[in-house]
């Protein structure tokens, strides 16, 4: 027996890097069991080594970056663009070569195609088929055993889809849900709601389905203008604006700080009066959480400017070294204020508050969906602003063009990111220390 077991142990062989991909790549072309035959090696060697190398093609690429953090250097993984080269319908024949193999890219097919490439595969054969189509021909076989399984009544037929008034029954479902969860909503911002989602529908659909439902429009008053500006990145423009509200006879304030680049509200809280000492609060805990904006603009209120001497707000911008622009018309304030009329329309309008607390938790609510779920005719019509506040546009539409939406987890991973908020940094022999964005120290050497 111990001969018979060492015998056995000499017989096992170990094959090279080239070796596997050699017959990795017969194995793609001719089949495992072929390949397998030819180069003498189990089947079940040639089976793993494809399924490795299949992972290995299908892995999502990540790109690596450092960021300075008191002197050390940390890296950070950052998602690539690389998701739209998984997009399914964008290339059906597409392939995808991972030393030497060729692995199709996953594509899914609709009832009237898979009808036809069953039609040419009986007139032509499966593998005939398989090469003009693109499809597989185990999904071709897997078709072809459905069929006739549902010839004799069991189960589906997947040539057979449903029929044209299930669709717009469907459809209309999710354009109905949307606008009640959402009441606020327009047509054409349903529209990009649903779109986010993958589900396309046009803006005509959208409003006859909701008119019939009771929509109206409201009528609104458009002032023509053609000045526009937006700033170049994050925190280089916060914009100050308090909304009036009454709830139960109680006077309310609330103030909104949005950032220009990307419509994101960084900071809000609510009060009975515009206090420059609640300007204060709100704004030292939008600095605290996002960092320090490079300029601000407000429309000289009370709360923020003083006609005789120097506001405490103004004294705090001095002393964190933020530039202040008051707004000499209402048009250079104009996305906030724009933010704010839709904040009536979308949630002042459409709830009745019981009480000072609970219009502050449903709008807290509010500006978390407004920041992470609403798209923004201003971004596109597919984009929210916490999309372009951290950098992750080519991500998110990657996924929308590949059918996928938008990941249900990226609100999540945005509470984990990284801001850079002290660094150490030398050019030329000159040492810099920087605390959030603004360079506080020089040493020349």
């Amino acid at each position: 027996m111990a001969k018979r077991a060492e015998a056995g142990w000499r017989r096992l062989r170990r094959y090279t890097e080239a070796e596997r991909e050699a017959v990795v790549r017969e194995a793609a072309g001719t089949g495992v069991s072929v390949a397998a035959r030819k180069h003498g090696v189990p089947e079940s060697c040639v089976s793993r080594w494809v399924a490795k190398s299949r992972a290995a093609a299908a892995m999502p690429v990540v790109a690596t970056s450092a960021v300075e953090f008191g002197g050390t250097v940390t890296p950070q993984v950052a998602l690539s663009a690389s998701v739209k080269e998984a997009r399914p319908e964008a290339t059906p024949n597409r392939t995808l070569s991972t030393g030497g193999l060729k692995l199709r890219v996953a594509k899914s097919y609709t009832p009237s195609q898979k009808a036809e490439i069953l039609e040419h595969a009986g007139a032509h054969g499966v593998i005939a088929a398989s090469k003009k189509f693109g499809a597989s021909r185990f999904s071709i076989y897997d078709w072809q055993r459905r069929v006739a399984k549902a010839s004799v009544g069991d189960g589906p037929s997947p040539t057979s889809g449903p029929a044209p008034s299930e669709v717009e029954a469907q459809r209309d479902k999710e354009i109905l849900d949307e606008w009640h969860r959402h009441p606020g909503l327009g047509p054409s911002q349903i529209r990009n709601q649903l779109r986010r989602k993958s589900v396309k529908v046009s803006v005509h659909t959208v409003r006859r389905v909701m008119q019939d439902a009771g929509y109206r429009p409201p009528k609104v008053e458009r002032k023509p203008h053609d000045e526009r500006f937006e700033a170049v990145r994050p925190n280089h423009l916060w914009h100050l604006d308090f909304v009036h509200r009454n709830i139960h006879r109680a006077n309310t304030f609330t103030l909104i700080l949005i950032d220009d680049h990307s419509r994101f509200v960084v900071g809000h809280g609510v009060d009975e009066a515009e206090r420059a000492d609640f300007v204060i609060a709100a704004f030292e805990e939008a600095v605290e959480r996002h960092g320090k904006p490079e300029m601000v603009m407000h429309d000289k209120g009370s709360a923020f400017w003083s006609w005789r001497g120097v506001s405490r707000f103004t004294a705090l911008l001095t002393e964190l070294g933020i530039d202040q622009i008051e707004a000499q018309h209402k048009e250079w304030n104009g996305k906030v204020e724009v933010f704010n009329a839709n904040l009536h329309k979308e949630l002042f309008d459409a709830h009745r508050f019981y009480d000072v607390a609970e219009m502050r938790r449903r709008l807290a609510t509010h500006l978390h969906w407004y920041n992470h779920a609403r798209t923004h005719h201003a971004l596109g019509g597919l984009l929210v602003p916490a999309d372009r506040y951290y950098g992750r546009v080519d991500e998110v539409l990657a996924r929308i063009e590949a059918g996928a939406g938008r990941d249900v987890t990226d609100a999540l991973a945005l509470r984990e990111r990284c801001l850079e908020l002290f660094k150490v940094t030398s050019t030329g022999g000159t040492a810099e220390v920087w605390l959030m964005g603004q360079r506080l120290l020089e040493l020349k050497g």
